[in-house]
């Protein structure tokens, strides 16, 4: 009943945009009844990589979090906020863009990734640049083709705002608006965007699903390992015989590296599209089509890909059918993910 209810909410605050203030407010006070996300790990899985004694989520920090996530006051010129690039429907990915879109309509180099069960993840980007989940808000926001923004610019909007003094106080006590303050709370959003409620999770599988369970199995997992979907190796898959994008080379410095970027999670795959670090691809079918037939050599090659995977046109619909599953419904319409009310 109460997941039901949670996935009312947004069309209810749509409505309620229109309504007076005492609606309002019976609503919000009605969505702060919820539980607050937390950092549990669901059975079966793997301990995160973010060890979250050192930021407690609470229902405050959380809350804090998730406006800032949403305030394009965080940018440069008031226009760009987190969820432009990330959004919620979309498993917070920018649906429908190849690359990322930022101040003035410049286009960035990659395709905007998903943002769940980033807790997980031992590094961010596609590239692995970041090591530090609190510090992953920091390359999107000094980015000139994305928030444009210094953390001091930042600073200086929310100490003067006092709705934000008041939440920073209720969140982490008395004392100044500062950097680390903004990074925690961030973090405690993103960090618990959890998505593991998915019908593959549930063992609700058609047998043409479990079909392209088995294929997946056979195929695919070795990068895609269960239950996250991925081993967040960094591996080449054939796009191009000579990469334009140096990808993880230009972390590591190693020649045969470049090209090779992080195996991404397949939870809602479905919902992402386009696919791969340019976003080169609108659908499922036209990627499992690169797979059994796009392969391009190279030294950043994964050996596993090699004259492609051995799929005909069936098996890649069973494929495609799988992988539908693994989309969760609740997380894409979780409201206590969604635009906070003003």
């Amino acid at each position: 009943m109460r997941r039901r209810a949670l996935a009312l909410l947004p069309l209810l605050l749509v409505l309620l945009l229109a309504a007076n203030g005492v609606l309002r407010q019976r609503l919000a006070d009605f969505v702060e009844s919820f539980p607050t996300p937390r950092a549990a790990v669901p059975a079966g899985w793997p301990a995160p990589q973010y060890d979250f004694s050192g930021n407690p989520v609470t229902a405050s920090g959380f809350e804090l979090g998730r406006r800032l996530f949403h305030d394009p006051r965080l940018s440069l010129d008031g226009s760009i906020s987190c969820a432009s690039c990330h959004q919620q429907f979309a498993a917070f990915a920018h649906l429908d863009h190849r690359v990322s879109h930022g101040l003035h309509g410049a286009n960035g180099t990659r395709n905007a990734p998903a943002l769940f069960n980033l807790a997980w993840q031992p590094a961010l980007m596609w590239d692995g640049a970041i090591h530090n989940l609190e510090l992953q808000p920091l390359a999107p926001l000094a980015n000139p083709v994305e928030m444009g923004e210094t953390l001091e610019g930042v600073l200086v909007k929310l100490r003067a705002d006092a709705g934000y003094r008041r939440r920073f106080e209720a969140a982490f006590g008395p004392g100044e608006i500062d950097s680390r303050r903004v990074l925690l709370a961030l973090t405690q959003f993103i960090g618990t965007l959890r998505s593991a409620d998915s019908r593959y999770d549930r063992g609700e599988l058609s047998a043409r699903e479990r079909e392209g369970l088995a294929l997946f199995r056979r195929h695919c997992a070795t990068c895609h390992r269960e239950p996250l979907f991925t081993d967040y190796s960094y591996r080449g898959n054939g796009l191009d015989a000579d990469s334009a994008d140096a990808g993880r080379g230009a972390i590591s410095g190693k020649a045969a590296e470049r090209g090779r970027f992080k195996v991404p999670s397949l939870r809602n795959v479905a919902v992402t599209a386009p696919y791969m670090h340019d976003g080169r691809f609108d659908t499922l079918s036209q990627v499992l089509r690169h797979y059994a037939s796009g392969i391009r050599d190279s030294a950043a090659l994964d050996p596993a890909l090699r004259g492609g995977l051995a799929l005909g046109p069936e098996q890649q619909q069973a494929l495609v059918a799988f992988l539908e599953t693994l989309t969760d419904e609740a997380f894409l319409q979780d409201a206590r993910y969604a635009e906070p009310l003003p």
